[in-house]
């Protein structure tokens, strides 16, 4: 069965305070994992899709890796502005017409 955990569900941190967040999963061929992030009272907001293992991608003080069983949202030196809920996503493989995002349950909370 097709599964998505993230873990920490809550973390707080100082300003200035590097650390990272987890989506491990496990899937019946990975077609794209997702960041999002969600501020109060508004929608998520599309961060990074990453498609293959040993991929990196970069934006301001975030970074998401990809291994072949779970990838990581690295914050380097967080401001205020960071506090935010922080959403993986996996898109598996599947046949025409079955695909489905499987969204991860919990939420990883940054504050």
């Amino acid at each position: 069965e097709d599964q998505v955990t993230q873990s920490p569900e809550a973390l707080s941190l100082q300003e200035g305070e590097s650390s990272s967040l987890n989506c491990s999963y496990t899937v019946s061929g990975l077609r794209g994992l997702f960041w999002y992030r969600q501020y109060p009272g508004k929608g998520p907001e599309f961060l990074f899709i990453l498609y293959s293992a040993g991929e990196e991608k970069e934006k301001e003080r975030l970074k998401a890796t990809l291994t072949k069983k779970e990838s990581f949202l690295h914050i380097t030196g967080p401001k205020p502005e960071d506090s935010a809920t922080y959403l993986c996503a996996v898109q598996a493989q599947c046949s025409p017409g079955t695909c489905n995002l499987h969204q991860n349950p919990a939420a990883g909370d940054l504050e």
